[in-house]
Order: C-alpha cells, then sequence, then structure tokens
C-alpha cells in the first residue's frame, strides 16, 4: 500500500515526532509508513487521516503486485 503521509506532513510543517505525539505512535512507526515498510492499522489510519483533515482513502492507495 503507497500513501501520501510524507507530502502532506510537510504541507503542514509539521515534524515526524510531532505528527507521531499527535496518533500516539513511536517517531520510528511514522518513518516506516512514509516509506512504504509499514501498514497501519484501521484505527491509526483514521487517526492520520484525521490530522490531515483526509479520507482514508485519499491518503492511501492500494497497490496491488501484479
Amino acid at each position: 500500500m503507497k500513501n501520501i503521509i510524507k507530502q502532506e506532513r510537510k504541507n503542514l510543517k509539521l515534524t515526524q515526532a510531532e505528527l507521531a505525539d499527535m496518533v500516539d505512535v513511536r517517531r520510528e512507526t511514522i518513518v516506516f509508513m512514509e516509506s512504504w515498510k509499514y501498514n497501519p492499522s484501521l484505527e491509526l489510519a483514521y487517526k492520520v487521516s484525521k490530522v490531515f483533515w483526509k479520507t482514508i482513502e485519499e491518503l492511501f492507495i492500494f497497490w496491488e503486485e501484479e
């Protein structure tokens, strides 16, 4: 699954640590999500989407491998 979290975070001028604090996870979790190495739980995806005022579908793009 791909996402646009890094772009949205930069648009709001948030650091990874600030975003992590806002959604109650460790900074490393944000690092892994931004590098597409971690697929968040539905609860975490919901929290992140609320920070950016976007839907989950706008932030996370399902990428089916061939």
